[in-house]
């Protein structure tokens, strides 16, 4: 007993010997500026200032060094650029992060923070930290233009009264995506669950409706309305939120409120499609919907957001026949989770661009380049982008690099060397393509050893039509994020200097570098003290083993061991005091 005590005291004693050398005290004089990083030359179409020199580049020799580096410009500070920084070697660009946020959020866990699970700041890692490693440059800005002919991006900053240019050699978007709103009317009265700040308001708004509902001047019909609860989407995100709701409310207002506010919560989820979690296998929906089903959570399938009012929500549903009814909820906080859209900026950079006609994303080829910007100078990864999948529109391109008897017939030789392009263009095409002697065959409608074009148009129709879009979720963004590092390093170890000397007509990042190919490693979802996971076909669901099983997953995942520490000792609180209940 006297040595586990001894033990103890040791432990502590060498902790605040460790933090006293913590607390310094450093003056600095004589920092050595640019005076172009102070007083910037105006340029560009705008005749904007032009930030070819930053505050912090001549701080020391080993910074300095960096300014005649290639200039890389990252747009966001999101999963996909953050998987960008951990992989660019240190020294070889000269990195600028540009973000409205000046922290990488780890967005898996909204729904935990938004209930006081977890707090905010476990979510959050400051961005001067992670990009230090590469000893770069962060912009607390918000992009707005972009001029590809000069390479300069426009940003827009809080309190200076005036835009800048900030000129890049290569630029990575990833903004990621805003919430779409599909049509609905209504939606200032939603709440959103896509930053810090909606996970802050959310978990106000709950608390304030339960105080509300605990006071004696409060009607009936105002409480009821008060403890109802809508959540629009039966995705992850919306299920997710549900689940901790549902937990809050029986765990924590259960013992802490009034008792008739448990009785009268209840919590609906409206989905537009025949299942929630809708994008996993049909097993884990069922496990999922019936479980809500025991725990009173209301799941509303096959229906559709009418309209959101500040204290009701209208939804459509359709019988058997095809006849619409209407149907209204009395709520007290609405969730609007239902897709996402285009961030502004990137709606911007499609405008700009020829042949970018998806909705919701910037069209990008397999090495994730934006496709119509000059070639190997704009990325775009994570939610704001999408990889194309029309490889019809590459029919021509691919018969002029492949006939080589410009007959306008392709024999097998060809057709050979044609798939490996189409691989390359199109890595998730591998999957659609059988044996490539049988495929030709299929194709070879006269049998004479070749195939026309009537039938490769509709060979490439058939294979674009079995090619599906990436998924919006961080596994994707930070995959894509790695990628463009792990190329970017390639890139720079070959040389910047041997790289401008190449051949203009080479694609220089397919001779360098594979093709992106996303790699899925299952979807997982919280269910209320239970989770789900589909592993590429492999469904395991559970109670409390899954759930700490998934806790262990997305804390294996967090950007730092800081992170790490607070997300443990959060969910360590609230096992031993519950979730903080207070409204600040």
């Amino acid at each position: 007993m006297l040595s586990i005590v001894f033990s103890g005291v040791t432990v502590i004693g060498g902790l605040l010997a460790w933090d006293a050398t913590t607390y310094k005290t450093k003056h600095v004089e004589g920092v050595p500026v640019n005076p172009l990083a102070l007083n910037p030359t105006r340029g560009g179409p705008k005749n904007l200032k032009i930030a070819q020199f930053l505050v912090g580049d001549e701080e020391s020799d080993e910074i300095k060094a960096m300014e005649d580096k290639p200039k890389l410009v990252i747009v966001g500070g999101g999963w996909g650029a953050v998987g960008v920084i951990k992989g660019l070697p240190p020294g070889a660009y000269h990195v600028t992060v540009v973000g409205e946020s000046n922290y990488n959020l780890f967005t898996p866990l909204l729904p935990s923070a938004a209930v006081g699970t977890i707090e905010p700041r476990s979510l959050v890692e400051p961005i001067r930290k992670i990009i230090a490693r590469v000893q770069g440059h962060f912009l607390q800005a918000k992009a707005i233009d972009i001029d590809m002919s000069e390479r300069l991006l426009e940003v827009s900053a809080p309190g200076t009264g005036e835009n800048f240019y900030v000129p890049y050699d290569k630029l990575i978007i990833a903004c990621g995506s805003v919430s779409n709103d599909h049509g609905v009317p209504g939606l200032e009265n939603c709440n959103q669950l896509k930053t810090i700040d909606d996970s802050r308001q959310i978990r106000n708004r709950i608390v304030e409706n339960c105080e509300i509902a605990s006071l004696p001047s409060t009607s009936e019909e105002e409480r009821k309305r008060l403890m109802n609860f809508v959540v629009c989407g039966g995705g992850p995100t919306g299920v997710e939120f549900a689940s901790e709701l549902y937990d809050m409310i029986n765990e924590d207002i259960m013992d802490y409120f009034p008792k008739l506010l448990r009785s009268q919560a209840r919590v609906h989820i409206i989905q537009s499609r025949d299942h929630i979690l809708n994008t996993y296998s049909e097993g884990i929906s069922q496990y999922a919907e019936a479980r809500f089903d025991r725990h009173g959570i209301h799941t509303i399938v096959n229906a559709r957001v009418k309209e959101v009012g500040k204290d009701y929500v209208t939804y459509t549903t359709k019988d058997k026949e095809g006849k619409t009814s209407e149907h209204t909820i009395p709520c007290g906080f609405t969730l609007w989770s239902t897709g996402i859209a285009m961030n502004p900026f990137t709606k911007l950079v499609a405008s700009k661009l020829p042949n970018q006609y998806h909705k919701h994303a910037l069209e990008v080829d397999s090495h994730l380049r934006v496709i119509g910007a000059p070639t190997g100078t704009v990325y775009c990864i994570g939610d704001a982008s999408t990889i194309e999948t029309n490889l019809v529109d590459h029919l021509w391109e691919l018969i002029d690099q492949c006939d080589g008897n410009k007959d306008g017939r392709i024999d097998f030789a060809e057709f050979e060397d044609m798939l490996k392009r189409i691989r390359r263009l199109f890595p998730t095409s591998q999957l659609h393509i059988e044996k490539v002697r049988d495929v030709f065959e299929k194709y070879d409608a006269d049998k004479d050893g070749a195939i026309g074009l009537n039938e490769l148009a509709s060979m490439f129709a058939k294979i674009s039509g079995r090619l599906t879009a990436l998924p919006a979720t961080a596994q994707v963004a930070e995959q894509q994020g790695k990628y463009l590092g792990k190329k970017l390093k390639k890139l720079a170890a070959t040389g910047h200097t041997q790289l401008q000397n190449m051949d203009i007509k080479d694609d220089i990042d397919d001779i360098l570098y594979e093709p992106f190919s996303y790699r899925h490693l299952g979807s997982l979802a919280y269910i209320g003290n239970s989770a789900v996971f589909d592993f590429n076909g492999y469904n395991l669901a559970g109670g409390l083993a899954a759930m700490y099983l998934w806790r262990s997953i997305y804390w294996s995942e967090g950007v730092s061991m800081r992170t790490r520490l607070l997300l443990m000792v959060d969910w360590i609180k609230r096992g031993i005091w519950g979730r903080d209940l207070s409204k600040f």
